[in-house]
């Protein structure tokens, strides 16, 4: 296990200085005087604002660094071409060997451009030696983003592809002045009156922002939750990209043995785990290995199932392929089940058979479920699943040690990666978790080294659930690098952590308020699930 960085400036007050805030505050409400977080140069003022907005439920919004500092902007040429997804957190492809930079500087510098090659240096976190990971070309040193966005013009007309970008937004260094702006929203069980429970909303396949969830559910706050298919290449636009349990009812299979948050309505014994899982089909004495649950058959977004190519290991952001596949959909799934070559066994509330679908799609009946299978596994369930006949479909989560995590001890789980904390210390493992990409390091450049607005979860010594978001992609919120956002865990006291979905999907609501700003240009990003803070019942007369 990796050892925590020193906390520069832990021993050190922030400054009151005063700072430009956005949230509200009950009256009377003081900045804690906590001590600083660990991010940038020892001596930047830090301000923190709480409100109370329930019993048990508090709010802080920290604003750490100058408001007033200003970083040179640039162009980041892509070598030799952006990514092609239409994920807009998607990293370009800007890393390539050190003779491959040059030969495209040397094609800039001609074209009349002040270009230099610069080596990316990354440091060493629990599971990934850091070190070099490629050298990045980059045009200019300018005082704002509209001169570099001229600049990358001249770089398009060059034949070259390249990003405008801030080099606050770097991480390479500890001296930055910010600044960041941190919201933590703190549950803790022991004043607590109301529920913690995860939102899918009213389906899987659909998506929905982060303000819809919280404001279906009459949430009192809530923010968004773990990774999901964006890319309708990819699957079902929606379905979460990991584990998701959602009142007690598993919904979507783990992606290995990824960690996840395991929640509690009352917001007691909140863990982060890793959770593996076990499924199948049994028809009298045959036992079939299920490979999914509600998704498209034959795209594994994130990896980790079984017989997937080209991994059966997590790799974010990679969807992997198998052809012959058995996938369950239960009603929540949507009005319809994927439709395509294969078969589909459609199962009453008991198990029986009630339909052979020659094709797969059609409705899920109520209380029921349907088996789809493809490729070598057609002709298998087809023999099996005789009109009334009964197919018994298993399911269970499993904890680090194997043993079942039962939905009644915990209805609700969100999946995310990597870890960032462990037993109080940092604890980051990108590796384990499929964020390092051996054939591609620009994606642990852009996803894991770089700064982006950023959504964790975890539970501190004292048991009290801890969700944060920081905002990021802009000059006024420089956002976190994954070691800075477990470094922040650490600074805010939790016990274990890990990383939620970011980038454009961070979003946090409190009382109906978005208090994160949006990083994408259509504003908040519909995800696949949330995490809710609901409030109380009111006490009868």
């Amino acid at each position: 296990m990796s050892q925590p960085r020193a906390r520069r400036g832990a021993a050190v007050l922030a400054a009151t200085t005063a700072a430009v805030l956005t949230l509200p505050l009950l009256a009377g409400a003081q900045p804690e005087p906590d001590a600083a977080l660990p991010l940038g140069a020892a001596d930047l003022p830090e301000t923190r604002r709480t409100e109370q907005l329930a019993p048990g439920v508090t709010l802080t919004r920290i604003v750490r660094g100058e408001t007033t500092a200003t970083y040179p902007w640039t162009v980041e040429v892509s070598v030799p071409a952006g990514s092609d997804s239409p994920d807009p957190d998607a990293p370009a492809t800007a890393l390539r060997d050190r003779a491959s930079a040059e030969e495209v500087a040397a094609e800039l510098r001609d074209a009349g451009l002040d270009v230099r090659v610069e080596e990316v240096l990354t440091e060493p976190v629990a599971d990934f030696a850091g070190g070099s990971l490629g050298w990045r070309v980059r045009v200019g040193s300018f005082a704002d983003r509209a001169a570099a966005d001229a600049a990358r013009e001249q770089v398009v007309a060059a034949g070259h592809r390249g990003s405008t970008l801030s080099t606050a937004w770097d991480a390479d260094g500890d001296d930055d002045r910010g600044p960041w702006r941190i919201d933590v929203l703190t549950v803790d069980p022991r004043h607590f009156r109301g529920e913690v429970a995860a939102s899918l909303g009213p389906d899987v396949e659909q998506r929905e922002t982060t303000s819809e969830l919280a404001a279906l559910s009459g949430a009192l706050a809530a923010v968004n939750g773990g990774f999901f298919v964006l890319d309708p290449r990819a699957g079902a636009p929606g379905d979460p990209a990991g584990v998701s349990v959602v009142d007690g009812e598993l919904l979507s299979e783990p992606v290995g043995e990824r960690p996840a948050l395991l929640l509690r309505p009352d917001a007691r014994r909140t863990e982060v785990e890793r959770v593996g899982w076990e499924g199948e089909v049994r028809a009298g004495g045959t036992r079939l290995p299920l490979d999914g649950l509600n998704r498209v058959p034959g795209l594994v977004r994130n990896c980790g199932g079984l017989d997937d190519v080209p991994t059966t290991l997590p790799l974010h952001d990679v969807t992997c392929t198998d052809p012959d596949e058995l996938v369950v959909f239960t009603e929540t799934f949507a009005e319809r089940t994927p439709a395509g070559e294969g078969v589909e066994a459609v199962l009453d509330r008991h198990g029986r058979v009630t339909e052979l679908r020659d094709d797969r799609g059609g409705p899920v009946p109520d209380g029921g479920t349907t088996v789809q299978a493809t490729g070598d596994l057609a002709p298998v369930l087809r023999s099996l699943a005789e009109e009334g006949s009964r197919l018994d479909v298993r399911t269970a989560l499993t904890d680090e040690d194997g043993r079942t995590v039962h939905p009644s001890r915990y209805p609700a789980v969100v999946n995310g990666g990597p870890e960032l904390v462990r037993d109080g210390r940092r604890h980051v493992t990108p590796a384990t978790d499929g964020m390092v990409h051996p054939d591609n390091p620009s994606f642990y450049y852009g996803w894991v080294h770089k700064r982006n607005p950023r959504t964790l979860a975890g539970v501190d010594d004292r048991g009290r659930l801890v969700l944060v978001t920081a905002d990021g992609r802009s000059t006024d919120a420089l956002g976190l690098s994954v070691p800075e956002a477990a470094d922040v865990a650490v600074g805010l006291g939790l016990r274990d952590a890990l990383n939620l979905d970011g980038g454009g999907s961070t979003a946090m609501v409190a009382e109906g308020r978005l208090l994160t700003v949006p990083s994408d240009a259509a504003g908040e990003r519909p995800v696949g699930d949330a995490v809710l803070v609901l409030p109380g019942r009111p006490a009868h007369p």
